[in-house]
C-alpha cells in the first residue's frame, strides 16, 4: 500500500483498491500515474494493492498472461490500520480480484460511496489461456466477480464506449466513460522526432492477445527498418526463435518506466497490432512523447476521436509491412506535424482525465438519470 503526498487543502479522502502491481501492466500504471496528479487537485488518495516486497501470502495464484503477477489475499490488519488513519470518504475498486472485493466490503461496512473502474475484460482475456476446463472455471469466476463489482458500485467507469453495454449487462446502474492519465515522465518535452521512419517499437506483454508475430513477419519484409520489441511474457522464447536470423529485430526484456520512455524517444513510431486491447496505455504514452502509434483498429484507444491526430488505426486485413512502407514515404514536415498533433492530443486527454476524476471523487459531477444520458457523457 502507498500514500501519495498531498497539499493541506485536500477536500476528499479516497481509498483505491487494486490487484495489479504498480507499473506492471496498464491497470497498475493507470493509478501510479493518476494519484500524484489527483493529489495536486486537492484529493488525498491512498492505494491498497498487491505488494512488491516478495513476502509469501496466505493464498496466491498466477495471473493470466503474466507469471510475475499473482492474485493474493490482502493484508487486512495493515489495511484496517491505514484506513483508520485515512478515514476515507470514497472507495474506488480498480480490479475484480481479492483486493477489489475487499474494497467493496470496506465501502459497505463504512457506508461510503463506491466507484468501480473496469479497465480490462479479464473474462475475455481468460479465454486465451489454460486448457478448456480451467479456462471455463476461471472465466466463470471472473464473470461472477465482475458482476459483484458492477452491482455494488454507485458508478462504474470505463475507458472506452464499447465497454458500456458490457458493464451494464453486468449490473452497473450508472456507467460512464473516462480517459487515461499519463506518467510524469511523459509530461516533459520529448526528444526531436526523426525525419524518416527508420526505427519502430512494440511495448507490452509478449502474450497471445498482442499479435506480435505480425510484427516479426513485417520485419522480415523490411530489413531497412529496425524493430525494437520491449517486454516479457509467455511467448518471448517462441518469438525470439521465430525472429532468429533477423538482424533488424531486437528484444530488450522488461524495461523500467524511465527506460521505456527513453526507448520510445529513440523510435519514430509505436506498433500495437493486438487482437485484443481494452485501451492501449502505451500508445497514449508514445503520443505524449510525440510518436504516432499504429494501433489495431479494435483497440479501445482508437475510439477516442480526440486522439486521431496521432493514433493510426490498423485494420486486421491490412498488411503491416505495406502500412510501414506507406508511412516511410512521408516527408519530414509530415512527420513533424504528426508528432505535434500526437503530443497535443495526449496532453489534452491527460488534463481532462485528471479533472474528471477530481470532479467525480469530490461529488461535483452530475449523475445521469437514464441510459440515454449515460451515452451522452463526453470522453473527458
Amino acid at each position: 500500500m502507498s500514500r501519495i503526498p498531498t497539499n493541506r487543502g485536500s477536500s476528499v479522502r479516497a481509498a483505491f483498491f487494486s490487484d495489479a502491481l504498480p507499473e506492471r501492466n496498464g491497470t497498475g500504471a493507470y493509478y501510479h500515474d493518476l494519484l500524484p496528479q489527483l493529489a495536486a487537485q486537492g484529493v488525498c488518495p491512498r492505494i491498497y494493492q498487491t505488494d512488491t516486497d516478495g513476502q509469501p501470502r496466505l493464498l496466491s495464484m498466477r495471473m493470466p498472461g503474466d507469471r510475475q503477477q499473482r492474485l493474493a489475499v490482502p493484508p487486512i490488519t495493515a489495511i484496517q490500520r491505514s484506513l483508520r488513519q485515512l478515514q476515507p470518504q470514497v472507495v474506488i475498486v480498480a480490479t475484480p480480484g481479492l483486493f477489489g472485493l475487499y474494497g467493496i466490503w470496506v465501502a459497505r461496512r463504512r457506508r461510503l460511496r463506491l466507484l468501480a473502474a473496469f479497465h480490462t475484460d479479464f473474462e475475455r482475456l481468460a479465454t486465451m489461456y489454460w486448457t478448456p476446463l480451467p479456462r471455463l472455471f476461471f472465466a466463470s469466476v471472473l464473470r461472477w466477480a465482475n458482476r459483484v463489482v458492477c452491482r455494488a458500485a454507485d458508478c462504474v467507469l470505463v475507458n472506452n464506449e464499447a465497454l458500456l453495454p458490457l458493464v451494464r449487462d453486468l449490473g452497473a446502474r450508472d456507467a460512464r466513460v473516462i480517459g487515461t492519465p499519463l506518467p510524469g515522465e511523459c509530461l516533459h518535452l520529448p526528444a526531436a522526432i526523426p525525419d524518416t521512419l527508420t526505427r519502430v517499437c512494440f511495448a507490452g506483454r509478449m502474450a497471445p492477445e498482442k499479435n506480435i508475430g505480425r510484427i516479426i513477419d513485417a520485419a522480415a519484409c523490411l530489413p531497412e527498418i529496425e524493430f525494437l520489441l520491449i517486454g516479457d511474457g509467455p511467448l518471448r522464447s517462441a518469438l525470439e526463435l521465430r525472429a532468429r536470423g533477423l538482424a533488424n529485430v531486437h528484444f530488450t526484456g522488461w524495461l523500467s518506466r524511465q527506460a521505456l520512455i527513453s526507448a520510445l524517444d529513440s523510435c519514430s513510431l509505436l506498433l500495437l497490432p493486438s487482437e485484443f486491447e481494452t485501451f492501449g496505455s502505451v500508445a497514449l504514452e508514445a503520443l505524449a512523447r510525440g510518436r504516432p502509434a499504429l494501433v489495431s483498429a479494435a483497440a479501445g484507444i482508437c475510439a477516442w476521436d480526440e486522439l486521431r491526430g496521432g493514433v493510426l488505426p490498423l485494420e486486421p486485413d491490412r498488411d503491416l509491412a505495406q502500412c510501414l512502407r506507406d508511412l516511410a514515404s512521408a516527408t519530414p514536415e509530415e512527420w513533424r506535424q504528426r508528432s505535434s498533433a500526437a503530443r497535443q492530443a495526449a496532453m489534452a486527454l491527460n488534463d481532462a482525465t485528471v479533472a474528471s476524476w477530481s470532479r467525480i471523487l469530490k461529488g461535483q459531477d452530475a449523475t445521469p438519470t437514464d441510459n440515454a444520458q449515460d451515452d451522452a457523457m463526453v470522453n473527458s
